[in-house]
């Protein structure tokens, strides 16, 4: 038997996880000499690739000093907190990544207060030590004061450190001497992570995570609490309303490097992955044939925001996606729902429509970004938060609000926040930026971001995490332009664009093909304004020298998915398709748009 460490990473977003594990990694040799890995090895998907975080746990595993470290990558978003929850049950101490110069921000928070409630034995890395104008030591403190105020224990408040630069590779207990490996941080972690402890007894484990494989189904991951697992073994089990149900494991694997390896047993303490079982779900405990006893099971935190989710059903349906009926987008919700932990799905009263009930903008738009790319076509409502009554009085879900932008536009950005209802807590400068924290409500945070950036020229850092629920705050100011609507089908001509463009801003490219009812253009002014922009120039034979002037065209606005989602008002959808993101009215025909809006 191995000596064994299981580890969770865990940060706020952009401190540099997933960059350590790689460091660690190439020290403890995965790789060949010659072997080309890139950076960033975890993040293996292409959204998580493209947008720079990590959206799923991954697990690793390496060997140091003939000791095996299981390494679990989190994420750092709030969005993303289902994920975190789960995987910090697998890890008997956590290594609390803090970059030297933010210090510890909203997530890291986050994270810290699940770790701190489980019991788990804290180790922070001061990381990214060679920015300019970083008080490593102040973070240092820092970290110590937000421990104190989470409510730490004592144990938990004693926590080695180590400072150094992981995309520099190296690591050092003195930040002004700086080494030529990450070896201290590895000491660290066999010096202070605990053992798992070895329970003698029935087996037990708790499914924390799911895998799947085309070849074998779906696969079970979790870390075993007590005793051993066999193949072949007959075992019990244990659902989440406490039923019990009779599976065989098939075939056991656990982790090494970046795959898994097949194995004969496992004993208490390491993460392992589980073949063969049927109609298990995350949260269920895999316990004794004989004497089944569950463990206790996740607790994940409630979904603060909903989004409605349709079929296609404009004019274009179909010529992009594969999958386009309610059963495809009914079987792919119930897909997610086995895996991702914080979501919620509801029918309505018609068969093409679900509620989706998830963390945050994000949440949800990671998943319908996922969905696009497999080639389903949907359409999205606008995001709602979730009211809930609490003895007698309507609450909303409120947020608190880190804001990281230059001194000198300031001002105007305290101004967006304080007219969605948003408080002002506190106001520190760093250099030449200013950190501002607000408490605001989730309905204010909607469509907040773009508007931030267009104020300070997208110098603006923004992060946010749920806080808790308050009661209602009263109305906050929605978008206050309306919508340039398109009406007729066919193509839209440069000649109308070029007419139209004092009437406010276009969303289209000349020669794009719309459909009447489709938002193309924010108007200048409040109301709606249906236009036709597929009309030609009509021609005369007399011709003059100052007849024919250029179209001059400013270039149209493209919304990434989670700017359009924020963009559209409560009469609109965004049409989601493998290669198109179109704004459209839910009534296209005008003259039903204002029978419903009577």
């Amino acid at each position: 038997m191995m000596n064994i460490r299981n580890i969770a990473i865990i940060a706020h977003v952009d401190h540099g996880k997933t960059t350590l594990v790689d460091k660690i990694m190439h020290h403890c040799s995965l790789f060949r000499e010659n072997e080309k890995t890139g950076e960033l090895i975890l993040d293996n998907n292409d959204l998580e690739r493209e947008r720079g975080i990590t959206i799923t746990s991954k697990n690793v595993s390496v060997v140091y000093k003939d000791t095996k470290i299981n390494i679990i990558d989190t994420p750092g978003h709030a969005d993303f907190g289902g994920e975190v929850e789960r995987v910090l049950n697998m890890a008997d101490g956590v290594l609390l990544l803090v970059d030297a110069f933010e210090g510890p921000m909203p997530q890291t928070r986050f994270v810290l207060q699940k770790a701190i409630g489980l019991g788990l034995k804290p180790c922070v890395v001061i990381n990214k030590v060679d920015k300019e104008n970083c008080t490593p030591e102040e973070v240092h403190e820092a970290v110590f004061d937000l421990m104190f105020e989470l409510g730490a224990e004592e144990w938990q408040l004693d926590f080695p450190t180590v400072y150094g630069s992981a995309k520099h590779n190296w690591m050092s207990e003195d930040w002004q001497h700086p080494t030529d490996s990450i070896e201290p941080l590895l000491e660290m972690v066999l010096e202070h992570i605990p053992e798992p402890i070895m329970r003698e007894g029935s087996p037990q484990m708790l499914i924390t995570s799911l895998d799947y494989s085309s070849f074998t189904g779906r696969i079970a991951i979790g870390r075993l609490q007590r005793g051993v697992l066999k193949e072949n073994m007959q075992i019990s089990l244990v659902k989440r309303d406490r039923t019990v149900t009779k599976s065989r494991i098939k075939e056991l694997h656990t982790f090494e490097g970046l795959g898994r390896i097949k194995v004969s047993e496992v004993h208490a303490g390491d993460i392992c992955a589980l073949v063969g079982l049927e109609g298990f779900e995350i949260g269920d405990t895999v316990a004794d044939i004989e004497n089944p006893e569950g463990l206790a099971t996740i607790a994940i935190d409630e979904p603060t925001m909903s989004m409605l989710f349709t079929i296609n059903d404009s004019p274009f349906f179909g010529k992009d996606g594969k999958f386009v009926t309610s059963r495809h987008l009914k079987e792919r919700l119930e897909k997610e729902l086995e895996k991702n932990l914080a979501l919620r799905v509801e029918p309505t009263d018609s068969a093409d429509k679900f509620m989706v009930f998830g963390r945050g903008v994000l949440h949800l738009s990671v998943l319908i970004e996922t969905m696009r790319r497999e080639g389903y076509e949907l359409q999205i409502g606008q995001p709602q938060v979730i009211i809930k009554e609490i003895n007698g009085v309507k609450c909303e879900p409120v947020e608190e609000l880190t804001i990281d932008l230059p001194e000198n536009v300031s001002g105007r950005a305290i101004d967006m926040v304080t007219l969605r209802k948003g408080e002002m807590q506190s106001m520190e400068g760093k250099g030449e930026r200013m950190i501002c924290k607000f408490i605001i409500p989730s309905r204010g945070i909607i469509g907040l971001r773009n508007q931030l950036l267009t104020a300070t020229a997208g110098e603006a850092i923004m992060t946010h995490r749920f806080l808790e629920y308050q009661p209602l705050k009263g109305g906050i100011p929605e978008r206050l332009n309306g919508s340039m609507v398109s009406m007729e089908n066919g193509t839209a001509i440069p000649y109308s664009i070029d007419k139209l463009q004092e009437r406010g801003r276009f969303f289209i490219d000349p020669g794009e093909n719309i459909y009447e009812g489709q938002v193309i253009g924010e108007n200048s002014r409040q109301d709606d304004m249906t236009v036709n922009v597929t009309k030609t120039k009509k021609l005369t034979n007399v011709r003059s020298a100052g007849a024919d002037d250029k179209a001059r065209i400013v270039p149209a606005v493209k919304f990434s998915l989670e700017e359009a989602l924020e963009y559209i008002q409560k009469d609109e959808y965004v049409e989601v398709t493998p290669n198109h993101l179109r704004l459209r009215k839910i009534f296209l025909k005008e003259v039903e748009r204002k029978r419903n809006k009577l």
